[in-house]
């Protein structure tokens, strides 16, 4: 639980301003009318508040499937358990992430107002099911990411263990978290930009009613292989160096608390 919700906080803070930028390329006003690089921490107390409860949320559960799924399992099914633990760990985090993550992106989009404002403006014209407005599109683009980093991250960890002869460190971990994180960020990048616009859309359009397959539909005609790649290069690099430290993070504390 700590080990998880130190590492989820140390990452959503130090990248913050590459989200910010990302979530400006994807949005449908455009990065200058979104605000360009003007007020790139906009919608950080969002994130600040959703980041450990968030991340301890999943990795209470991986763990915790992780560890029910192994026992008695034999190796080779060893990527198959790591795949539906992640699956389970996204479902449950995306219960707390998903009200952090409309809130802080329509305050990265208006930079002008505050967290604050956003959130009382979305429960007073939307309510609850507003701020869990991309729940389903938010599952939907991370089961598929944690389907591909944290079986990779495993892999390669494993791999590197065998080479060395020893397990591997928490920087070596922090490595294979990096590779298998960016390696995934690119892959999903059509989903993520289907979930900011289902996210930003405003109540009543089309995009609002959090249909995915029609949001990337709308996306590829207007916009083509551009728009469903926007942001690809600052998602990369923040989930990269997002994998570097949160794995690596985890890693070490969880060895420090152990």
């Amino acid at each position: 639980l700590k080990a998880g919700g130190v590492a989820g906080v140390c990452v959503d803070l130090i990248l913050f301003p590459l989200d910010t930028v990302k979530t400006r390329l994807q949005s449908p006003q455009g990065f200058r009318k979104a605000g360009g690089f003007h007020g790139i921490y906009a919608g950080v107390p969002s994130t600040a508040v959703g980041s450990f409860p968030n991340a301890a949320a999943f990795f209470i559960t991986y763990e915790n499937v992780k560890s029910m799924l192994h026992h008695g399992s034999t190796s080779y099914l060893t990527p198959a358990t790591h795949m539906v633990a992640a699956c389970l760990g996204e479902v449950v985090a995306c219960l707390v992430r998903v009200p952090s993550e409309v809130v802080k992106q329509r305050a990265q989009v208006s930079p002008s107002s505050s967290t604050l404002r956003i959130l009382s403006h979305t429960l007073y014209h939307e309510g609850i099911q507003g701020l869990y407005r991309g729940y389903k599109s938010t599952v939907l683009r991370e089961i598929p990411f944690s389907l591909v980093q944290f079986p990779l991250w495993e892999s390669l960890k494993d791999l590197w263990s065998w080479k060395q002869g020893h397990v591997v460190d928490s920087w070596q971990s922090a490595v294979c978290g990096a590779f298998a994180g960016g390696f995934a960020a690119a892959v999903t990048t059509p989903l993520d930009v289907a979930k900011t616009r289902i996210m930003l859309a405003k109540a009543g359009s089309s995009n609002a009613s959090g249909n995915v397959l029609a949001a990337l539909s709308g996306i590829w005609r207007t916009q083509g292989l551009s728009g469903l790649f926007a942001g690809v290069v600052p998602r990369m690099a923040a989930i990269s160096l997002g994998g570097f430290i949160f794995l690596g993070t985890y890693e070490k504390t969880r060895q420090l608390l152990l």
